[in-house]
């Protein structure tokens, strides 16, 4: 998710509320702008349940992991390059024109995907999307923090926030709704664009950031808008703040003396207080995606399906779980951030996602150990479509995880699923083997076995995200907004940012393959192994940052005996001068 320096409080929220009713302007501007972040949330839920039915219709996407995992990382390929080109024409043409592109190119790739024949179209529709998604996730909370009332900054930019986890709880209702109707995946692709429609012609009607204007040398422009957002005896003052704002930060910038991009990345790692806090922010992002949050976001119905449940309709209602502890871990961390603090928040969620990554591996474990036999009598009975690999005349009994690794599917025991069942021939032939299992009242398996483990793996499934949400979820963008100086803040930002999407791009780029060659017990015990691997550099190398000033967190970043891990309150006293 994406974070900002200002973090709303309760007050802030109070005040939102009321201007809601006194100036609706405002809120309509949030709103606005705001769908760009349900647009990311949406995108980041939507393929997750697509994917089940795009693997239906196309056998060589159901043949490949490599192809499925494209299809799903292709979309954070393309953010990447949004993200770097949304930086730079955010700066050139203005924050309304970006979101306008953004809109423009998601509401493509959105159409794309939808009247896709062929899965290397729905790859080009996703890289559409994609470069929308990068764009949108930098421009709207920064439009909405710049084109916002000070009192509640905080409040409207952490409504973007709670729009991308409910974008992504709309997805799942979405591809829960779609399930029975004709063309499936394609209207949950498809629909996409509707919101982006919606955005585009509101965006028309909105005006540009004061800010961005005013450093554009727009200044009458500047000040009508803000006319528009303050009350008429406040607007000189805030005219005022808005200049000595933007004088400081022109001065900031000079302060670096490198003006192309390398020279201030090369700065920014040649000085010592800059590079302290570029390895801690960088170590946050990779941490967030290295823990596998995405694995669980990108793929959740699968790993539903890994767990025992066969069918697409049933993974996609019990994925909802999923998003909706993300949606509400989001709010929780708005109330425990500023009190126990961004480090010790990371730290303790670690804990929990180690230990929660540790059950589901061993669920998943206990599940292929115990995973039911393939009967000979079974198989026999389908005769015409046995699996070629299976040869019962060897000696070797196979279970169904033996099927399933030979790229065959399991269809169950007509009368107890845990019993012995038929594997079935290779997905070249898939739709009359599926339909002569199915037809006997039996479950058709392709990613994971009947098994009597599968709740026990939801509901690690669901500790694991309650623990991932209110710290790793929110607190590494957070750090990110607080640990650097002013002049190198956009620079380090966005080579933090960038880290977080590559670590995104591996991580679901490999997750599928992983489980094919590896399992996927072993995957989560990697997974649980990175986030150990994290729990400690983020012991390390990560200062407590809630409650200083950004002056004070520099001075800290600067001391000779820096040490992350020590307290506060003992830096205060041994390291820091009174100010």
């Amino acid at each position: 998710m994406e974070g900002g320096p200002h973090k709303a409080d309760s007050t802030e929220f109070k005040e939102c509320l009321s201007l809601s009713f006194t100036r609706p302007y405002i809120l309509q501007l949030a709103l606005s702008a705001g769908i760009g972040g349900l647009l990311f949330g949406y995108d980041t839920g939507v393929i997750s349940g697509a994917l089940l039915y795009i693997r239906d219709d196309f056998k060589q996407v159901e043949r490949s992991t490599v192809l499925q995992e494209t299809i799903v990382s292709m979309a954070v390929a393309g953010a990447i390059v949004g993200a770097a080109f949304g930086g730079w024409m955010n700066d050139k043409f203005g924050r309304r024109l970006s979101i306008l592109f953004a809109d423009v190119l998601f509401f493509a790739g959105a159409i794309i995907m939808a009247a896709a024949p062929l899965p290397g179209i729905i790859i080009l529709g996703r890289i559409f999307v994609g470069l929308g998604v990068g764009m949108a996730s930098m421009t709207a909370p920064l439009y909405i923090s710049e084109a916002s009332p000070h009192k509640i900054r905080g409040a409207l930019v952490s409504l973007n926030g709670l729009l991308i986890t409910g974008g992504q709880f709309l997805s799942y209702l979405i591809n829960l709704a779609f399930t029975r109707v004709s063309g499936t995946w394609r209207w949950m692709l498809g629909i996409a664009g509707l919101p982006a429609l919606i955005q585009f012609v509101l965006m028309l009607m909105l005006p540009e950031s004061p800010r961005w204007l005013y450093r554009k040398d727009r200044k009458k422009d500047a000040e009508t808008i803000l006319k528009r957002i303050y009350p008429a005896d406040e607007v000189p003052r805030e005219l005022d703040l808005l200049r000595q704002s933007v004088e400081s930060e022109i001065a900031e910038e000079g302060t670096i003396g490198e003006y192309s991009l390398f020279g201030k990345v090369r700065k920014a790692w040649t000085t010592r207080m800059v590079r302290r806090g570029l390895v801690a922010g960088i170590i946050c992002q990779v941490a967030q995606q290295f823990c596998g949050i995405n694995t669980v976001m990108y793929y959740a119905p699968t790993i539903v399906q890994l767990a025992g449940y066969a069918s697409n309709s049933t993974a996609l209602a019990l994925s909802l779980i999923t998003s909706g502890l993300n949606a509400v871990g989001s709010i929780v961390s708005m109330y425990f951030v500023d009190r126990s603090g961004r480090r010790r928040l990371m730290i303790i969620s670690l804990c929990g996602i180690i230990l929660w990554l540790a059950v589901l591996s061993g669920v998943f474990y206990a599940a292929s150990v115990k995973s039911p036999d393939v009967g000979f009598m079974e198989t026999q009975h389908f005769s015409n479509f046995t699996c070629p690999a299976y040869n019962a005349a060897s000696g070797i009994q196979w279970r169904c995880v033996d099927c399933l690794k030979a790229e065959c599917s399991f269809c169950s025991n007509e009368d107890n699923k845990l019993r012995a069942g038929a594997c079935l021939a290779n997905p070249e032939a898939n739709e009359p083997m599926k339909h002569a299992c199915q037809s006997e009242h039996r479950d058709w398996y392709t990613q994971g076995c009947p098994s009597n483990f599968g709740w026990v793996a939801l509901v690690a499934l669901a500790a694991y995200i309650i623990s991932y949400s209110p710290g790793m979820g929110t607190s590494p963008w957070i750090v990110n907004s607080e640990i650097y100086p002013l002049r190198f803040r956009g620079i380090c930002g966005g080579m933090a940012a960038v880290a977080n999407w590559v670590s995104n791009l591996i991580v679901t780029q490999t997750f599928l393959s992983l489980t094919k060659a590896i399992g996927t017990a072993n995957t989560f015990v990697l997974f649980a192994c990175y986030s150990i691997i994290a729990l400690v550099l983020i012991f390390l190398f990560v200062p407590e940052t809630k409650g200083l000033p950004f002056e004070e967190v520099e001075k800290m970043m600067s001391d000779d005996n820096y040490k992350a891990w020590k307290t506060r309150s003992a830096y205060k006293k041994h390291q820091l001068p009174e100010l």
